[in-house]
C-alpha cells in the first residue's frame, strides 16, 4: 500500500529535473500521473531547455512503476493550454487532488541590464505558469472538498540575489500566491504549501553561464570550482544536491502526514535557510 493509492497527481515542467523526480516519487506511492512540458528554447535561457523525448522518458518511468501517466504538450505561459491540460487530466485519469506548479526558467543580468524579453520570459514562466495551473486546479479542488498543491518557489523566494532580479522577483510573488490560496481554499479542505531548494542538480545549473556566475574571476570556471562556492553557501557538508531531496519534500507536504500544514514552505537549503530570519 503506497501513500498516495488512488490519487491522481498533475505536474508542469514535468519532463525532466524536478519535475520527473515528482512524478517518479508520487507514482512509486501509488499515484497516478499527468505531467505537461514544452519543447522550447527562450533566448533568455542560458541553458538547454526541453528537448524531444523528454515528457516520453518521464511516461516510461513513471509507467514502468505500474501507474498510469499522461504526458500533455502544454506552455504553462498560456493560460487556455493549461485549463485544457488540467481538464484533460480529470476527464482521463478520474479526477484531481494534487498539484505540483514546478515548470521554470530564469536568466543572467543586473537589474539594469535585464531586457524586457528576460522580464517577461521570467515572470511569465515563473510566476504566470504557477498561477495558471493554481487557479485551474483550485477550482476543481474547491469543488471536489478536498485536494493538495505545492508550489515551487526558491531560496531566491527567501532573499535578494544579485543578476538575477526578474527570477527573485518571480520566486517572491510563488511565496504570496501560496499565502493568499492557503486562506482562501482552507475552508474547502484545500491545503497548499511551497518548497524552496537551493542549488538542485539539473540541467538548470550545469552550464557555462551558471559557472562564470559563481566565479567570474576565472578565465575557464567549471561545475567543480562552483560547486566549491556552493558549500561555502550551504551549511552541511554538501555542494548541489539531487531533486530526488526535493521531491521528498514534497511527497510529504501532498500526505497524509502533513494534512493540517499549509500556507508555509519548506527551505531545503542544508542549513542556508539558517541565515534568513525566522
Amino acid at each position: 500500500m503506497g501513500q498516495l493509492d488512488g490519487k491522481v497527481a498533475f505536474i508542469t515542467g514535468g519532463g525532466r529535473g524536478q519535475g520527473r523526480t515528482h512524478a517518479t516519487t508520487l507514482a512509486r506511492e501509488g499515484a497516478d500521473i499527468a505531467i505537461c512540458d514544452v519543447e522550447l528554447q527562450l533566448e533568455t535561457a542560458p541553458y538547454e531547455m526541453n528537448a524531444a523525448g523528454d515528457m516520453d522518458e518521464t511516461k516510461r518511468q513513471v509507467e514502468a512503476l505500474g501507474r498510469r501517466c499522461l504526458a500533455i504538450n502544454a506552455d504553462v505561459r498560456d493560460s487556455v493550454q493549461i485549463d485544457d491540460a488540467i481538464a484533460r487530466a480529470i476527464a482521463e485519469l478520474g479526477g484531481l487532488d494534487i498539484l505540483c506548479a514546478n515548470a521554470a526558467m530564469w536568466g543572467i543580468a543586473e537589474l539594469v541590464d535585464t531586457t524586457d524579453e528576460l522580464w517577461h520570459d521570467t515572470i511569465e514562466t515563473n510566476l504566470s505558469g504557477v498561477f495558471y495551473p493554481l487557479r485551474a486546479a483550485a477550482r476543481y479542488m474547491r469543488d471536489q472538498g478536498s485536494g493538495r498543491i505545492v508550489l515551487t518557489s526558491s531560496m531566491c523566494g527567501r532573499q535578494g540575489t544579485p543578476n538575477m532580479g526578474a527570477y527573485v522577483a518571480s520566486k517572491w510573488g510563488v511565496l504570496g500566491l501560496v499565502k493568499t490560496a492557503a486562506i482562501e481554499l482552507g475552508p474547502y479542505n484545500v491545503g497548499i504549501n511551497g518548497v524552496c531548494p537551493t542549488f538542485v542538480d539539473t540541467t538548470i545549473i550545469n552550464h557555462d553561464a551558471y559557472n562564470r556566475l559563481f566565479r567570474p574571476d576565472l578565465e575557464n570556471p567549471t561545475k567543480e570550482t562552483s560547486e566549491e562556492v556552493v558549500r561555502t553557501l550551504h551549511k552541511m557538508p554538501v555542494g548541489s544536491y539531487s531533486p530526488q531531496e526535493v521531491s521528498n519534500a514534497v511527497l510529504f507536504l501532498v500526505s497524509e502526514a502533513a494534512r493540517y500544514i499549509t500556507g508555509t514552505a519548506i527551505d531545503i537549503t542544508a542549513g542556508k535557510g539558517a541565515e534568513w530570519s525566522a
